[in-house]
């Protein structure tokens, strides 16, 4: 059976990878920080039938993501798609930024997708197959503190890779996530309730576009028709606008802290 190596792959969009693929026939390499977590989530798994192994492990921490990065090299139990999912929301702001913080963002939300990409490449090249997904978001076209510019690297990224991957069969796609069901807005202090309903996403349609497009070679997925749209209009927009409309989706989204 293929293998996929889920990073983040115990809650939210990861989870939902997880089991997209799991229906899909592929076995899987689960990575998260909580061994406890890991164990659950493998055994529900396991239980429709798939072989999963478990890799515990603090992405912002580089002895932890070179393991990982030895087994994408695996020559022996090859990963035929790689998902960099792991990331999550940041409650500092850069007025006042938390650099502990922002050291371990950048760590876990860009170098630690560009080793692990650079681990899987070679192999999957080498076989003249593969798939590589990384989850940048629409944030990445606003102007909202450090995710977002960390988010608009993971897309400029993709789009590189894939790019250099070209005619080797081996493909890259970036998934730009809008407002998604999970407990991501919680862990960040975010107000959700500032957020029109009709944003909101399910983490397992999402998925599922996205794996239809990544399975069509397309260099970055964005769901659904609405985030299509105002993913348009983002890039079009003047600048001056775009830092408008990110000043007033900041202001509203985060709770007051004490």
């Amino acid at each position: 059976m293929p293998i996929a190596l889920v990073t983040g792959g115990t809650a939210g969009i990861g989870a939902a990878f997880a089991r997209a693929l799991a229906a899909r026939g592929y076995d899987l390499v689960l990575v998260a920080r909580t061994a406890a977590r890991l164990e659950e989530v493998a055994a529900e798994l396991r239980a429709t039938g798939r072989e999963v192994e478990v890799i515990a492990a603090d992405l912002g921490d580089p002895a932890d993501v070179a393991r990982v990065a030895e087994r994408l090299a695996d020559a022996a139990h090859p990963i035929e798609l790689l998902v960099n999912n792991a990331g999550y929301g940041m409650k500092s702001r850069l007025a006042d930024p938390d650099l502990a913080e922002a050291a371990d963002a950048v760590q876990v939300m860009m170098q630690t997708p560009l080793v692990l990409s650079a681990a899987a490449v070679p192999g999957m090249r080498e076989r003249g197959h593969g798939t590589i997904v990384n989850v940048a978001s629409v944030a990445g076209y606003l102007s909202m503190g450090l995710y977002s510019a960390i988010k608009a690297w993971m897309r400029v990224y993709s789009e590189s890779l894939s790019n250099a991957l070209a005619g080797t069969g081996v493909t890259v796609t970036a998934l730009l996530p809008g407002w998604v069901h999970t407990e991501f807005h919680d862990r960040a202090a975010i107000r959700k309730s500032s957020i029109p309903s009709w944003l909101w996403l399910s983490a397992d349609d999402l998925v599922a576009a996205c794996l239809r497009d990544a399975e069509r070679g397309r260099a970055v997925s964005i769901p659904t028709l609405r985030y299509r749209f105002l993913t348009w209009w983002l890039r079009h927009l003047p600048p001056r606008t775009v830092r408008w409309v990110s000043r007033k989706i900041s202001s509203s989204r985060h709770r007051d802290q004490p």
